[in-house]
C-alpha cells in the first residue's frame, strides 16, 4: 500500500516469530528496524537495520526512535517483549496494543487468574506459597512457575513439599516481578490454546489448537511438541466459553490488538493459566495467510505505523482454516554440540510444509535445560484433512536427523501422531 511506502517501523525483539513481521512490513514499503542485544538473531538478518541493542534499555530504544523518526513500534508474538514494548509505545506517543493496566492484566497470571474470575472463566485450582510451606490441604503433584515468565523457564512439576519448596526459589528468580503461580497438576488433561483479533474494540476469532507436550518422564512434560488446528474441541468452545471470554476482552476495553489464551479441557470447563497481550509465539500466522488469504501480521503492522485497523475485512469463521488442517511441529534435541542436520531439503520441497523457522545451525551447542532451549525448529505444515496431517508428520520425522560428534541422533521425543485420533 502506497501510504506506508518509506514508513519506518521497529521491531522490538529479533527472535524467529518475528521473521514474518519484517516480511509483511516489507511488502508494505516499510524500512525495518530489528532490535535485539543478540548479534545474529534471526529477524536482524532480514532487517533494512539491526540494532544491538537490549529491548530493556527503554531510553536507548526511544531515543534512537526520536532520531531515526520511526513512525511506529511492534512486538506481535514474544512475551518477554510485551512489555518493553508498551513502554516505548507509551514513551514516544506510538499506536499500541494495550495500556500499561491492559498489559498487566494479560502478561502477569496473578492478575489474570483473577479478572477470569470476575467473568465466571474457569481457571486451574491453586495454592499459595504459605500452603506449601505449612502443609495447608495441598496435593500433589503441583505446578510451579513464575507469574510473569517465557518459554516454560522456570517451571516445574513437584511431587512433594522438598521439591515444591525448591521449585519456588527457581521460579521466584525467572519471574520479572518475583511473583509465582503453585496450581494443581493437570496431568492428562488435554491442552488447548485460543487466539483473538480484536478489530475497532470487536474480539474476533482466529485460532483454537489442541497442544500436545512431551510425553511422561521425559523432562519435556512442560514442552509442546505439537500444536493441531483447528482444535477438536471448538464446538464445545464456542458453545460453552467463547462468550464469556469476549465479554472479559471488551470489558478491558482493547480497541485493536492480538490476545491469546493457554488453558486445560476439563470435560466442558476450559480452565485457562496462561495469557498474552500477543500471538503465541510459532508460525500459524504464516499457515493462516495461505489458507485463509487474510493477513493477521500485516493488518498490526498496518496499525502500528498508522492507529488504525486495517481495511482488510476478517469474519468470525478465520478459526476454521477454509476447512482444512494445520500442525505446527516442533522437535526436540537432547543436549549436546550439533555436527550435522540431514533431511531439511527434502522436507522444504514437499509443498504442505509452509514455513520451517529453524532456531539451530550446525555447530550450535544444545543447552541441557527442560524448556524452549531444546527446540530444533517449528515446522508449519497446511494439510487437506487429518489424515494428511498424520501423513506429514509422518513424512518430516522420517527425514529429519540431527547428529552429534559421535555420529548419534539427538532427536527426542517424535510425536506420537496416534494422538491425533484417538
Amino acid at each position: 500500500m502506497k501510504k506506508f511506502n518509506g514508513k519506518k517501523l521497529l521491531v522490538i525483539g529479533g527472535a524467529s516469530q518475528h521473521c514474518k513481521v519484517v516480511e509483511a512490513a516489507h511488502r508494505l514499503g516499510v524500512t525495518v528496524y530489528v532490535a535485539d542485544y543478540l548479534v545474529d538473531a534471526p529477524a536482524k538478518k532480514i532487517a533494512d537495520k539491526a540494532i544491538l541493542m537490549d529491548i530493556y534499555d527503554i531510553d536507548g530504544l526511544s531515543e534512537l526512535c526520536k532520531t531515526e523518526g520511526m513512525d511506529g513500534a511492534i512486538a506481535t508474538s514474544l512475551d518477554v517483549c510485551s512489555i518493553p514494548y508498551q513502554k516505548i509505545c507509551e514513551r514516544r506517543g506510538y499506536p499500541c496494543f494495550g495500556t500499561k493496566e491492559q498489559f498487566e492484566i494479560l502478561t502477569n497470571k496473578i492478575c489474570f487468574k483473577k479478572y477470569c474470575t470476575q467473568y465466571a472463566i474457569d481457571t486451574i485450582p491453586s495454592y499459595t506459597k504459605k500452603d506449601i510451606e505449612q502443609n495447608n490441604g495441598v496435593e500433589y503433584p503441583v505446578f510451579v512457575k513464575p507469574a510473569d515468565n517465557r518459554g516454560s523457564r522456570g517451571q516445574c512439576i513437584c511431587f512433594n513439599k522438598e521439591e515444591a519448596l525448591s521449585a519456588i526459589r527457581q521460579a521466584e528468580r525467572e519471574s520479572i516481578s518475583g511473583g509465582i503461580l503453585i496450581e494443581k497438576h493437570m496431568s492428562g488433561y488435554p491442552d488447548f490454546t485460543i487466539s483473538y483479533l480484536v478489530v475497532n474494540g470487536e474480539p474476533l476469532l482466529v485460532r483454537t489448537g489442541d497442544r500436545f507436550e512431551g510425553p511422561n518422564g521425559s523432562g519435556l512434560e512442560n514442552l509442546c511438541i505439537a500444536s493441531v488446528s483447528p482444535s477438536k474441541y471448538t464446538d464445545i468452545y464456542l458453545k460453552t466459553t467463547h462468550k464469556k471470554v469476549v465479554s472479559m476482552l471488551k470489558s478491558i476495553g482493547l480497541k485493536n490488538a492480538p490476545v491469546f489464551f493457554q488453558g486445560f479441557i476439563d470435560g466442558e470447563r476450559f480452565r485457562f493459566y496462561d495469557p498474552g497481550l500477543r500471538f503465541a509465539g510459532g508460525e500459524y500466522e504464516r499457515i493462516q495467510r495461505i489458507a485463509t488469504g487474510k493477513d493477521t501480521i500485516q493488518m498490526l503492522v498496518e496499525f502500528a505505523l498508522c492507529g488504525e485497523a486495517s481495511n482488510e475485512e476478517i469474519d468470525d469463521s478465520l478459526y476454521m482454516l477454509n476447512g482444512k488442517k494445520s500442525i505446527q511441529l516442533d522437535p526436540t534435541l537432547r543436549a549436546g554440540r550439533i555436527v550435522d542436520i540431514q533431511g531439511l531439503n527434502i522436507i522444504k520441497a514437499n509443498p504442505d510444509v509452509i514455513a520451517i523457522s529453524q532456531r539451530y545451525m550446525s555447530g550450535d551447542f544444545v543447552p541441557d535445560m527442560n524448556d524452549l532451549r531444546r527446540r530444533f525448529a517449528e515446522f508449519a505444515i497446511l494439510s487437506d484433512n487429518i489424515e494428511k496431517v498424520i501423513e506429514n508428520v509422518h513424512f518430516v520425522q522420517s527425514n529429519l536427523n540431527i547428529i552429534d560428534s559421535e555420529s548419534k541422533s539427538m532427536i527426542v521425543c517424535p510425536f506420537d501422531t496416534g494422538k491425533l485420533v484417538r
